[in-house]
């Protein structure tokens, strides 16, 4: 049985980030249910839309943005539809649109060879005896033990970690449906949808190379009857659907209080998304998690007496963030709130005279 000072549970944008940012300077293992290269295994169903405080993480690190992970267009704003009061307003946003599987790729290929990673694997249990955690999982066709100082749960919605932790703690959930589409819109183009018939989040609409996604989050019962029926209504706002193409599916979590976000306990850690640390307005997670891993790796490097109370208060900042984004969203998904915030046109970028006849023939024009 090997050990590690520190075991990463989970390599999307959160784990790859701190086991690139470990490297060197402590002994990683990493484990990744998803393969290294191709598109069989896992896959996330992400818009796969970079936030400008994830273009800054990018920054800070001088890493620079391959344009293998780059999808087309480029757009620089986001039609947002309030289907009960008929109302489309159109707003500036900084994006990168980029292909969310092989960005997942690409920052997985950053991590350096001296992290000790298991890819296509999968962590079956994790227990604490002494001063250590130890961890049961399956990697190159075998079952396997290590254990290590510190363990991180960088593993999403669904975190093994966080449940192990927390056993208790209940946080809102919502099922992420999207569908791709062939585009057969004239002018592709980014939408964010309100309909609070069918959901109290939100759903989206994205064109990237060639295809139209379409997606949302709905409550866990009856989520994919709820996708259909807006499915229908977008009709009348000239959204073309055609023949799915693909379906994919995933929970997503949806802080709703200040004690949603969990930084972890006794020598582990939660970062990105299943620490909560994701976006009430947006369903946004790759910033939060680009920056709680960013913090995470300077709580290591500092070599704190107390870990864990140490990246609490380093996270206080990123919490008081998030906890902005549930009061923005209350506002969002209150349909008196939200109409009057449209109807006010605050922020609203009026489309010229000549954008007119083309997006009209793409979308509604309100």
């Amino acid at each position: 049985m090997e050990h590690f000072d520190v075991a990463i549970i989970g390599l999307g944008p959160a784990g790859s980030a701190l086991a690139r940012q470990l490297s060197g300077t402590m002994r990683v293992l990493a484990l990744d249910k998803k393969r290294q290269c191709g598109s069989d295994g896992f896959t996330k169903p992400c818009g796969g839309l970079l936030a400008p405080d994830a273009q800054r993480s990018f920054i800070r690190a001088g890493i620079t943005l391959p344009v293998s992970v780059i999808a087309n267009p480029q757009i620089f704003s986001v039609k947002t539809v309030d289907v009960a009061a008929s109302l489309t307003r159109n707003y500036q946003r900084s994006y990168i649109n980029v292909n969310r599987h092989a960005f997942d790729l690409w920052m997985k290929s950053l991590i350096p060879d001296d992290v000790q990673v298991h890819h296509d694997s999968l962590c079956q249990k994790i227990w604490r005896e002494g001063d250590k955690w130890h961890l049961t999982f399956r990697a190159d066709g075998q079952q396997q033990q290590a254990t290590a100082r510190y363990l991180v749960g960088a593993d999403g919605a669904n975190s093994l970690v966080r449940r192990h932790l927390y056993p208790d703690h209940q946080i809102r959930k919502y099922v992420a449906i999207q569908q791709w589409f062939a585009e057969r819109h004239p002018v592709p183009f980014y939408s964010c949808i309100f309909d609070n018939d069918v959901t109290d989040c939100y759903s989206w609409s994205i064109s990237k190379d060639g295809y139209f996604i379409f997606g949302g989050a709905y409550p866990m019962k009856d989520g994919q009857a709820r996708f259909a029926a807006l499915k229908e209504k977008m009709e009348r706002f000239h959204f073309r659907f055609g023949e799915p193409l693909k379906s994919e599916k995933c929970t997503v979590l949806f802080p709703s209080r200040w004690a949603d976000f969990v930084c972890g306990k006794e020598n582990a850690f939660l970062i990105g998304e299943a620490a909560g640390f994701i976006s009430a307005s947006s369903l946004e997670g790759i910033s939060y998690a680009l920056d709680s891993a960013e913090i995470l790796s300077e709580v290591f490097r500092q070599q704190a007496e107390d870990a864990n109370r140490a990246y609490h208060k380093a996270t206080r900042s990123l919490r008081i963030k998030l906890y902005g984004k549930i009061l923005k969203s209350r506002a969002l998904t209150s349909a008196s709130s939200r109409k009057w915030i449209m109807r006010s046109g605050i922020a609203h970028v009026p489309l010229t005279y000549e954008e007119q006849p083309a997006i009209a023939d793409g979308l509604v024009n309100l």
